[in-house]
């Protein structure tokens, strides 16, 4: 599953992602609530791991604000104290399940599957394009059914055009996907993962529209 873990606290933040991770998942991570809000709602995650006490916005807040655009994806929300209220608040939200801190990570990881497995989110996005494919649960991505190796920066710029075969994306649009929130953006990068991905994909699969962005060449059946 491809996975966004919403945490303020650094040292957890960072045993969430690495136990996540070693478990096969894809993860995102973000330290506030408004972070969070903005990854969950720009990019397809397939379970949402979501701290209640964020700074900037608050976990329900977040959740709220999720539910309201109409996405759906599951969420697991985190709470610090142990209160009926807060967790009632929360799956009032549109929280799925819960966790009261401190916890165990086999916990974590055994709810995150009994979600996968209630919500289906084993059947979701499966992307192809040509001799493309690009998994959203797995996060793999095949080339004439051969794995492909790509750095976390390069999948997203990937998995940004294959949503979108034969149309133009702007480079803006892949600076936001990459950099989200992220004040510290160089435009100059989108080139060096372009240029990256092009050496590790089939040639003429992806198009530059001068002025204008880039785009998958749909006719491409190398």
């Amino acid at each position: 599953m491809r996975i966004l873990v919403v945490e303020d606290e650094p040292t957890l933040q960072a045993q969430l992602v690495t136990a996540l991770q070693a478990a096969g998942h894809v993860v995102d991570s973000a330290a506030d609530g408004e972070q969070g809000h903005y990854l969950g709602s720009v990019e397809h995650f397939d379970a949402v791991v979501l701290d209640l006490g964020l700074p900037v916005m608050d976990g329900i807040s977040v959740l709220k604000r999720w539910r309201a655009e109409g996405l759906t994806m599951p969420v697991l929300i985190l709470t610090a104290r142990d209160h009926w209220y807060e967790k009632v608040a929360g799956i009032d939200a549109g929280a799925d399940d819960y966790l009261t801190k401190p916890f165990h990570m086999e916990e974590l990881l055994a709810r995150l599957r009994a979600l996968n497995r209630r919500t289906g989110a084993h059947a979701s996005a499966q992307w192809q394009c040509g001799p493309v494919v690009m998994d959203t649960v797995s996060g793999r991505v095949l080339v004439n059914e051969q794995p492909l190796s790509l750095t976390s920066h390069e999948y997203k710029v990937l998995e940004v055009l294959m949503r979108q075969p034969g149309e133009v994306v702007s480079r803006s649009a892949l600076i936001d996907a990459i950099y989200a929130q992220d004040g510290d953006r160089d435009s100059n990068t989108i080139d060096v993962f372009i240029a990256r991905l092009r050496r590790k994909l089939p040639e003429g699969f992806i198009e530059t529209v001068r002025g204008m962005g880039y785009r998958l060449a749909t006719n491409n059946d190398n």
